[in-house]
């Protein structure tokens, strides 16, 4: 496994399953946790680049409904909900080790728009250039489309080909890709994929969280797509977030995806 420890520019995704308890209401000492690892990893002289979900999630919980809601229009309203909350929690949380972030809304069509592209592009860029650490997430009031990157997996690999990243690193609540179900006695952690196989995306299985919306699969898509720009992913265990310098010096538990194009 090559060293991950000179890799500079990361683009750390974290996932609702992470963000909030089963509840929908918000892991208060876990986001606390992550907001200071991050801190300290951007103190070393990284760039932190941060795509967040958990707006509906959190949205959900501060409106006091007990379980996600189906219709379109209350999810909406809960992303609303929640992007406010959550903005104000990483602003007071990352403040507190003089860090600035920014936020980044996105839809789908920075893909595939040009001048949307070179804005989104041009904007990361200069808030790096500025030490600001940005923080992303899909514009889920206004696009619809999934509400609208499969629980930001997609948009993450987006995000770090936008940045140029050099590793992206997606947390969620196991430690990597298994060969089966990790819930069963007998699945094998795969440490190191070079390519993607059927049996591996057969593997992946269903969302394993009520609050979240994506899954192993669409994180093998993430890392996919990252790696059609040469770009490592990390897929690790959030419940420890302490766990993201274990990244660095590989002292952690987590599979690397280097794909061979």
């Amino acid at each position: 496994m090559g060293k991950l420890e000179n890799k500079k520019r990361i683009v750390i995704k974290v996932g609702t399953s992470t963000l909030c308890y089963k509840t929908g209401n918000l892991n208060i000492r876990r986001v606390r946790r992550l907001v200071e690892v991050m801190s300290d990893l951007k103190n070393q002289g990284k760039d932190i680049i941060f795509v967040t979900s958990g707006a509906v999630g959190i949205g959900v919980g501060k409106a006091g409904f007990t379980q996600r809601p189906k219709d379109m229009p209350t999810k909406q309203a809960c992303a609303a909900i929640g992007q406010c909350e959550l903005m104000n929690i990483y602003d007071r949380e990352f403040g507190r080790y003089n860090h600035t972030v920014a936020q980044i809304l996105v839809t789908r069509d920075v893909i595939s728009n040009k001048i949307r592209h070179e804005n989104a592009f041009n904007t990361l860029h200069r808030l790096l250039e500025m030490g600001v650490i940005p923080v992303i997430n899909a514009n889920d009031t206004v696009s619809i489309e999934q509400l609208d990157f499969d629980e930001n997996d997609t948009l993450s690999a987006v995000t770090a080909q936008l940045c140029e990243a050099d590793l992206l690193v997606i947390l969620t609540d196991v430690d990597g890709l298994y060969d089966k179900n990790p819930s069963l006695p007998d699945a094998k952690h795969i440490p190191l994929v070079h390519k993607l196989t059927d049996e591996m995306i057969a593997a992946a299985g269903e969302k394993g969280s009520e609050l979240a919306s994506g899954g192993m699969l669409t994180k093998l898509e993430a890392a996919k797509i990252a790696g059609e720009s040469n770009i490592p992913t990390v897929i690790i265990n959030g419940d420890c977030p302490e766990n993201l310098y274990g990244i660095f010096d590989e002292s952690a538990k987590f599979t690397l995806f280097e794909l061979e194009n």
